[in-house]
């Protein structure tokens, strides 16, 4: 890597783009559009250049533009909808509205997921769109990724240019789950390290247990039994068992099928569509019959388990763990029915932003290199924070798919938070993530009503996540005042040990 001359690191170098990187690589006209310098500086990222201000520029700047761009996002069980003023073809700054669109589209797929894109407006505009969303494309990753989340690995995404008036209708499905773990129930949480398994009788927990395990294992059939042993040491601390309720990361269907679980990483596709879509309904059938079955994203349950906590709606959960793992509850406390994979979705427009290694270095700027732990680590040594050379950013070994670097690193980061010599430089980390998080939240706020913001995870804990927490209102209260109402809540001992469990418990209704 190497530093150009506004202090911004050059990423170009490694790892080394694929094509699809260099045709998503930003027009002058975006650049001259899109780039922003955010009233609340990040200390240690100068060039960070939020999409939320960027937007609101761009939207100022088309804002008697009579051309419209509008497209679609079907999936199963809903249809997300949009419009995006744009300039005129042939206009001079065209390249911008091209971009923004692929940016705003790619945000939408990860909020919601789809099966097809369908667009409608002007022509060159559309045609570019369509190349953009290609399997040779600037967004092959989404293009790659969705038929897997939509659990239909067979059908390939496609994109259709449209009339307006062909587009479908904006629909959700929102999803009503149990909020009371009455009965005898069994629940689990699959996490990237371990498995933790619960046993409630009546709201109260009288099993606990974290069993590791090794995700990286392509033998279905370890998964399988590492899970159910688990789960059977707490069925035995119950009468009986009424219901299962469960939280994995990635994506789960209506109907409890794994369609794209990043906990099963090396189990080969084929493979997978026979073992792990249907593992946590043979799981509960093995050990529990015909019982309900309630299994959801890792990041829905922290948003149901604190509305249970806050006793209030329209609540974001963030997780600021080993990537960013999101969640959210409507003001019913229910559940949108979209997948809310926040940390795919594009935060920081600088071009010359981190890559993302899971696109193989196709995207820069995304959330969960600012909103996880990637956050925190990539700026440990402008923080002053001293370690092996592998683990400061931007080393090869810390541009991997690989976690276990950057956990080394947080602890590194957290022990100089915490020295009086090394406090005051170690800091401006935390207020730079501060203000990612700030702008994060406030662009996150224009698809989801956010009265209430539950922060998790590791980057979160001690001294420096109460700092992080203070800058990000401070981002809400000077540039997003209409926001600045939103409520921050961390997570106690307890509700990290038993809410979370029980929430997860609580989710199959016992008919």
């Amino acid at each position: 890597s190497s530093e150009n001359q506004s202090g911004a690191t050059n990423f170009t170098t490694w790892p080394p783009p694929p094509s699809s990187a260099i045709m998503a690589s930003m027009p002058p006209a975006a650049m001259k559009i899109l780039l922003s310098r955010p009233a609340v500086p990040a200390p240690l990222d100068p060039n960070f250049s939020p999409l939320v201000l960027g937007k609101r520029q761009y939207l100022k700047a088309t804002a008697d533009c009579a051309d419209e761009l509008q497209w679609a996002l079907p999936r199963a069980d809903g249809c997300a909808r949009y419009a995006l003023k744009v300039f005129p073809e042939g206009h001079e700054d065209v390249e911008a509205s091209i971009y923004l669109a692929g940016v705003l589209i790619q945000e939408m797929l990860w909020q919601r997921s789809a099966s097809e894109l369908l667009l409608a407006g002007p022509p060159g505009i559309c045609e570019a769109l369509s190349k953009m969303y290609s399997e040779e494309g600037a967004y092959a990753f989404e293009v790659s990724s969705m038929p897997n989340v939509c659990g239909t690995p067979a059908v390939p995404f496609g994109v259709k240019i449209v009339g307006a008036g062909d587009l479908p209708e904006a629909k959700d499905t929102p999803q009503v789950c149990g909020k009371d773990a009455n009965g005898c129930r069994l629940a689990f949480d699959l996490g990237k390290s371990d498995i933790k398994v619960v046993a409630v009788k009546d709201n109260e927990v009288l099993y606990s247990k974290e069993t590791e395990w090794d995700v990286t294992n392509p033998d279905p059939e370890y998964h399988y039994e590492a899970i159910t042993a688990a789960m059977k040491l707490g069925k035995d601390a119950l009468p009986q068992i009424d219901a299962i309720g469960g939280s994995a990361t990635g994506t789960v269907s209506g109907n409890n099928e794994a369609t794209w679980c990043d906990i099963f990483p090396n189990v080969p596709p084929d493979v997978y569509k026979e073992k792990v879509v249907n593992i946590f309904q043979r799981i509960a059938k093995d050990l529990a019959g015909d019982v309900p079955l309630k299994v959801i994203n890792d990041g829905e349950v922290t948003a149901l388990a604190a509305v249970q906590k806050i006793k209030a709606g329209n609540v974001m959960g963030i997780s600021m763990g080993s990537s960013e793992g999101g969640g959210y509850a409507n003001a019913d406390g229910n559940l949108m029915g979209w997948i809310n994979e926040l940390c795919y979705m594009k935060l920081d427009l600088n071009p010359l932003a981190p890559r993302d290694p899971w696109s193989k270095g196709a995207h820069t700027g995304l959330s969960h290199m600012y909103l996880g732990q990637r956050g925190a680590t990539k700026l440990a040594a402008k923080a002053g924070v001293e370690g092996k050379e592998e683990l400061m950013y931007p080393h090869p070994e810390m541009c991997t798919i690989r976690h276990e670097n950057h956990a080394q690193c947080l602890k590194l980061i957290q022990k100089a938070m915490a020295d009086p010599s090394t406090e005051p430089q170690c800091r401006k980390l935390y207020e730079t993530v501060g203000v990612y998080l700030g702008y994060g939240l406030a662009q996150y706020c224009e698809f989801y009503k956010i009265d209430h913001v539950m922060i998790l995870g590791r980057v979160s804990k001690g001294a420096g996540g109460d700092l992080m927490l203070e800058v990000a209102k401070k981002v809400l209260e000077t540039e997003f005042p209409e926001y600045a109402g939103i409520q921050f809540h961390t997570a106690d001992d307890h509700f990290k040990a038993v809410g979370q469990c029980i929430a997860a418990a609580a989710l199959p209704e016992i008919k």
